[in-house]
């Protein structure tokens, strides 16, 4: 713990994790802590997409769109098992929007990127069959992709620390200076115990808290103030029977997405809501869930109340506080800064940013530290393959578990393939029966899986399980929530689980 490390980064969430796995694979030593879980704040309260974010196009933010584009390509080859392509309708209103405006910005969306994995849009006539209200007649259709975003955050701390990378979810961070050239760096543990730790750079990614981190445990005034706007998500019973997301246009000018969710569900949101609390103690409102209601009865012919809702989330995203305006409208664009000076040891805070090019944001973060950490290799992640990833097709890997595994089920090789990719193989193969799968928990959670959870993906709490590595939390009963929280507090005082 005394020898220092190249990088240390303090944020657990998908920029941190990211930054943390390219400076890894770069040959440099790191460390990551976060006060609370991986993926435990906003990186697992998005919209779930990687997208290039249509919409900006009206604010013109094409270089935004452009790079997010991009990553999108990236990405769908970098993790097959948790991100997928997905279509997208957008029912047409010409009092809102025009059929030109529409068009045009669809052709600049095809065409602002290499586009190699996804089919392009086209226009749609729509039919009284159809989930819509019968006034929508026409629509417009789109590629983007669907991602786990919190299996995301953890894929990418699996693959820093298979390079070396030392990960510490439940460290808070309660102090850092400058020492000697170096940064010291107090790290404590949720359950009690200090530690300190040195490093040669020091990386603020703490998303909503990245300015607040200055008043709290850094030597400096912040360079930046942040605008915290909350989007809130609300899930259903599935409201349509296709595969297809909707994009629905709001006379106030806001849009909702509706997505397929879990196979029985649909998600929708999100809000924009200007949010001045704790990050971690956002929620979502009466009058969020009211909205969104509201927006789908707009447009779906089945109605829905917020008595349908069977779960609800908000995420606190950390914009640049730029001007005034409405939080719809402020930009999703990042922005780095580098303290230092001769001598000083440097620090490096994220502002900003999406999920879809939290990639290139490590990218340019890590270049950024190289400068003073010349033993660095060069950039590499655009090739990059996350941690199960190594498959050609979801169906191809299902048909191969299905040979190897024949006593698996279906619905169980599915949801393995589309959580895990080929890392399910670890646990599969020491159980060898489904009976040696161990207690089954409810929904198809098994012991060998929530064992393995512990084990690799610094899983502790029920809610690590059921809301962030899976999403089986909407499926299992009071009851059995509760007996995965029994199994696991028991299952912590095994020796082979490391704390």
């Amino acid at each position: 713990m005394t020898e220092p490390v190249d990088v240390l980064v303090i944020g657990g969430g998908i920029n941190g994790t990211g930054i943390a796995l390219d400076a890894a694979g770069r040959g440099l030593s790191v460390t990551l802590c976060d006060m609370h879980d991986l993926a435990s704040a906003t990186s697992s309260a998005s919209s779930k997409l990687i997208h290039g974010g249509l919409r900006y196009l009206e604010q013109l933010e094409f270089r935004l769109v452009h790079e997010a584009l991009a990553e999108r390509e990236i990405l769908l080859q970098a993790a097959p098992h948790i991100i997928w392509p997905l279509r997208f309708r957008l029912p047409h209103q010409p009092q809102l929007r025009p059929a030109w405006m529409i068009r045009l910005g669809l052709w600049l969306y095809d065409h602002l990127a290499r586009r190699d994995r996804l089919p392009g849009s086209e226009s749609l006539r729509l039919n009284d069959h159809g989930p819509l209200q019968s006034r929508f007649t026409r629509a417009f259709e789109y590629s983007d992709a669907w991602v786990d975003d919190a299996r995301l955050v953890v894929l990418c701390a699996l693959a820093a620390k298979e390079r070396g990378a030392v990960i510490l979810p439940r460290f808070r961070c309660t102090r850092a200076s400058r020492e000697r050239g170096l940064w010291k760096v107090q790290l404590e543990h949720k359950d009690g115990g200090i530690q300190t730790r040195w490093a040669r750079t020091l990386v603020n990614a703490t998303g909503p808290w990245a300015s607040s981190l200055f008043d709290t445990v850094l030597p400096a005034a912040a360079p930046a103030s942040l605008r915290l706007v909350k989007g809130s998500h609300v899930v259903v019973p599935r409201l349509h029977g296709g595969n297809e997301a909707y994009i629905l246009q709001h006379r106030d000018g806001r849009i909702v997405f509706v997505l397929p969710y879990e196979q029985d569900y649909s998600l929708i949101g999100t809000t924009d809501v200007d949010y001045h609390g704790e990050p971690a103690k956002a929620g979502a409102s009466a009058e969020e869930v009211d909205y969104l209601c509201a927006v789908v009865n707009a447009h779906f012919r089945r109605q829905i109340s917020p008595a349908e809702v069977v779960y609800r989330y908000a995420g606190v995203r950390p914009l640049m506080a730029e001007g005034h305006g409405r939080a719809q409208r402020a930009s999703r664009d990042y922005r780095l800064w580098l303290n230092t000076s001769t001598g000083q040891a440097p620090l490096l805070s994220v502002f900003g940013g999406k999920i879809t090019t939290f990639r290139a944001l490590a990218e340019d973060a890590v270049n950024r530290l190289t400068r003073y950490l010349p033993h660095a290799s060069g950039p590499w992640t655009r090739q990059l393959v996350l941690p199960g990833g190594d498959f050609g097709t979801q169906a191809g890997l299902a048909a191969e578990l299905a040979e190897e595994y024949p006593w698996l089920p279906e619905p169980l090789a599915r949801r393995y393939v589309r959580s895990y990719g080929t890392r399910c193989r670890r646990f599969l193969q020491e159980a060898g029966t489904l009976e040696n799968m161990g207690e089954h928990l409810g929904a198809g959670l098994y012991a060998a899986e929530l064992e393995y959870l512990m084990q690799e993906e610094w899983a502790r709490s029920a809610d690590d399980v059921l809301w962030r590595r899976s999403k089986l939390g909407l499926r299992l009963t009071p009851e059995q929530r509760q007996q995965v929280k029994e199994y696991m507090a028991t299952t912590l005082n095994v020796s082979r689980v490391p704390r």
